[in-house]
């Protein structure tokens, strides 16, 4: 075992110096049978906080069950491991509830939350291990999970990470102007948590919660049964070359923009034209002396006063791993071949380039991707649903990306379980891509959108002229006193202005609404309207509301005798239906009790005011609740509003009538709302 360099498990090597070997336990080998190994050492993952070990906050269960034993075969002459799928070539189909393809964001956290409903089944990974290929994330509600640093606070943009800057820009929530606006959104500020450290924190807790992984495993095809309905996927096991069968009655398609779900299916897809090539380029170099003095998130790199090559015209630098690992994100030409090969000494002189002094520098690792403008016409037919990357692909702007999969998987999840469990009718299913799509529409329109918007700082910079010359006199203006210099550095400032909506766009962040089947708004007096600095622009803007399809406005509670402070956003979900009330709603909390009973269905209640269940100790919950003290607000499991009522009605048989009626038709048993 000590001449080993590595070990492979499925498609992830793991480095001896990675491995624990507290956690490892190998039953002694003989040539009789396989080693055994313990499930929950398989997943190594590079600097996770404590926090980030407990799975991702307000979506994930903190209950992890005992991982399982496993069979594995160890190559003697290599010391290789294997996890085979079946003992012989041609075993039966494998049987499952629930096939995922695909375990990054969308596909691992659909699996995460699946288990915290109970629901475990079969993940499968790609041959890819995309751990080695970082992608941005943010994310404004699971970020107690992740370590927040001044990185954040801004965006700047220079010749190169050692030179000059030319300006600056407050990013996330960190203007003087927007704190408050992030502070009253979330109970979390946002964190930046590269994909490589997001996919296998959730693809452990997935496992240790009873999903079965499959690493390096490869969908080929699949077959719906137009009698019975189940699903027969053909897989490759990639380390075994064994081809076998998974009989599944749901099949998830989160494998990403080159989906074989997605393509087998024919989903129809609108298609813009894209913004063209981008090259990711994964750099091991200690920057730490070069961002002592200039935090930011994104380093933009511009040199409009030098030659580049086409491959590289400009570039983006940001940080993996502080403050050795870096991705280096170059822009070609518009007018450069896609199919260009730039040798690995050319990529890193460019690399060099946009450092800006002799920091030794190495390249890991370098991948191409297009900017695309693409989202899918619907999310699902039949049992089968496609989700993140798959349905909507565009570039990383405002970090609508990650997030974005995240969200689509936990609208999904409930709904899933739900029917799943026989609390709902399948008829609940379709409303996943009624409400998910054009969400996705929107983002795919506004990442395009922040990513037109830096054209105008280009064009201020000079940097767009083919001439170096041309560009030059550009930039020689910016700081002539005249005429011409002033309208240009006005130019220049109000195109960094400009890139306000995609670095405070917390109103697309979290300004969605759902609409459809699982939204009741047949008692609403008026149509739905956004409220306050949202009406004027609802990308910039959050106004909380709770009208129906809104997302629950968050709220700090607490007790008469003081305790630990809680958000609505913390009472509400945990698979369960919330209802909220207030002073004069006791018929409203009986009714929930009978409701519950009645449907099988888990409604928690609680009640806000003077000397209530919580403590309304701002006064922000009258300020957003919108309905009168005896009203009531209905919340479905994933924390988006479904109901409301102004207030109590006559006695506790009409309430629970009501409400019965309103659940009903949220669940799928029938519209409700035409029978009033």
């Amino acid at each position: 075992m000590s001449g080993l360099t590595c070990r492979r498990i499925g498609g992830l090597q793991i480095r001896p110096s990675r491995l624990s070997l507290r956690s490892l336990r190998l039953a002694r080998y003989n040539q009789a049978g396989p080693r055994l190994i313990h499930t929950a050492s398989r997943y190594t993952t590079p600097a996770m906080t404590p926090s980030i070990r407990n799975g991702i906050a307000n979506g994930i269960s903190n209950g992890i069950s005992p991982p399982a034993w496993h069979p594995i075969h160890v190559n003697p002459n290599n010391g290789n491991i294997c996890r085979p799928f079946s003992s012989a070539p041609d075993a039966r189909a494998v049987e499952t509830e629930f096939l995922i393809v695909g375990a990054g964001p969308a596909g691992a956290s659909l699996a995460c939350f699946l288990a915290s409903y109970g629901e475990v089944t079969i993940l499968m990974k790609f041959p890819q291990a995309d751990y080695d290929r970082p992608e941005g994330h943010h994310d404004q509600r699971c970020s107690r999970n992740g370590q927040y640093t001044s990185c954040a606070h801004h965006k700047h943009g220079g010749t190169s990470m050692a030179g000059e800057e030319y300006a600056r820009i407050h990013s996330w929530g960190n203007a003087p102007d927007r704190k408050g606006d992030y502070e009253l959104a979330s109970p979390c500020t946002p964190v930046d948590l590269p994909q490589t450290l997001l996919e296998p924190v959730l693809v452990r807790h997935a496992t240790l919660n009873g999903f079965k992984t499959r690493f390096n495993t490869t969908l080929l095809s699949f077959e719906e049964d137009a009698e019975t309905g189940l699903i027969t996927a053909t897989v490759r096991d990639n380390v075994s070359n064994l081809e076998y069968q998974v009989r599944t009655k749901y099949l998830f398609g989160a494998d990403g923009a080159r989906s074989q779900v997605v393509k087998q299916l024919d989903l129809p897809l609108s298609i813009k034209p894209g913004q063209g090539l981008a090259i990711n380029v994964l750099v091991k170099a200690d920057l730490s002396h070069l961002v002592e003095h200039r935090r930011g998130n994104l380093h933009w790199v511009m040199q409009p006063d030098r030659e580049h090559p086409e491959f590289g015209w400009m570039g983006i630098v940001r940080m993996v791993k502080p403050w050795h690992e870096w991705m280096f994100i170059m822009f070609p030409n518009r007018d450069c071949d896609p199919q260009i090969q730039p040798s690995k000494e050319e990529y890193l002189k460019r690399v060099k380039d946009f450092i800006g002094d002799d920091t030794p520098a190495e390249i890991l690792d370098i991948s191409k991707w297009f900017i695309n403008e693409i989202v899918a016409e619907k999310y699902s037919q039949g049992n089968i649903f496609c989700l993140g990357d798959a349905v909507h692909r565009h570039p990383p702007m405002n970090g609508l990306g990650s997030n974005t999969c995240i969200q689509d998987a936990f609208n999904l999840a409930w709904k899933i379980a739900y029917v799943h469990r026989g609390l709902a009718p399948a008829s609940l299913l379709s409303s996943y891509s009624v409400e998910r799509q054009p969400v996705g529409r929107s983002i795919i329109t506004r990442a395009n959108q922040a990513f037109r918007d830096h054209f105008h700082v280009w064009d201020a910079l000079g940097t767009t002229p083919q001439d170096v010359s041309t560009r030059r006199q550009v930039l020689e203006e910016l700081r002539s006193a005249t005429p011409e210099g002033r309208q240009r550095r006005r130019a220049f400032q109000e195109a960094i202005s400009r890139t306000s909506h995609e670095f405070h766009g917390l109103g697309v962040e979290m300004g969605q609404r759902y609409t459809g089947l699982c939204v009741y708004d047949a008692d609403e007096q008026h149509p739905y309207q956004r409220l306050g600095r949202a009406a004027q622009d609802d990308v910039l803007y959050y106004e909380p509301s709770t009208y129906p399809g809104c997302r629950l406005p968050h709220v700090w509670l607490n007790k008469a005798i003081p305790t630990e402070p809680v958000s609505t956003i913390d009472l509400a979900g945990h698979g369960a239906f919330t209802l909220f009330t207030g002073i004069g709603g006791e018929h409203w909390k009986r009714a929930a009790e009978r409701v519950s009973a009645q449907l099988g269905v888990p409604v928690n209640v609680h009640s806000i005011g003077f000397r209530q269940d919580w403590e309304d100790v701002y006064f922000d919950w009258e300020r957003l609740r919108g309905v009168e003290e005896s009203g009531a607000v209905l919340v479905r499991p994933d924390r988006f509003v479904a109901w409301r009522a102004q207030k109590t009605l006559g006695n506790e048989e009409e309430c629970q009538a009501k409400l019965s009626q309103v659940m009903q038709a949220i669940l799928g048993y029938g519209s409700g709302q035409a029978d009033q």
